[in-house]
């Protein structure tokens, strides 16, 4: 089962290296981490997808919570958050297929953001299972290139989430 932790972090060189290490060191796969700024300038949110039951989630956000850098450790359930991934994937496209290949990715409110002599560049904005579903609906056409952010997600209210804070 996968698990999304909002982690807020100083914007400082190699955080992301150390939070990274961390799960590294115990064991804890990381699916995916997303990291940017935050409403605060000095500070940055990572967006860490992980597997594992409660128990590893609960050691996961209790060993992040040591680190000096870590601010706070928020874990995001899917039914109270808002989740989002951007992926660019560049598809085989002569130019007779390429209106074929629009009425099937106009549905998923995807748009082409490049064109070339045989391909299409498209962008796409959606969680993970609609982007995977396009994906497998272009694989016929030739998938030449994937490039996916990753998970970021917010929770739709504060006090809907498990929270730990460090001082």
């Amino acid at each position: 089962m996968s698990h999304i932790l909002s982690v807020l972090v100083n914007n400082r060189p190699r955080v992301l290296a150390r939070v990274s290490s961390l799960l590294g060191q115990r064991n804890f796969n990381i699916e995916s981490i997303s990291v940017g700024q935050s409403e605060e300038k000095d500070l940055s949110r990572m967006i860490i997808v992980t597997g594992g039951d409660e128990r590893t989630l609960n050691q996961v956000s209790k060993q992040l919570s040591k680190l000096i850098d870590v601010i706070e450790v928020r874990t995001i359930t899917e039914s109270t958050s808002v989740e989002r991934e951007l992926m660019l994937i560049r598809v085989t496209s002569e130019p007779n297929v390429r209106m074929e290949i629009q009425g099937i990715v106009d549905p998923f409110r995807a748009s082409v953001v490049d064109v070339g002599h045989d391909s299409l560049m498209l962008q796409a904005t959606g969680d993970r299972a609609k982007l995977d579903t396009l994906t497998e609906l272009l694989r016929p056409y030739g998938i030449l290139e994937v490039a996916r952010t990753g998970v970021i997600a917010l929770s739709r209210e504060l006090n809907q989430t498990s929270l730990t804070t460090v001082i």
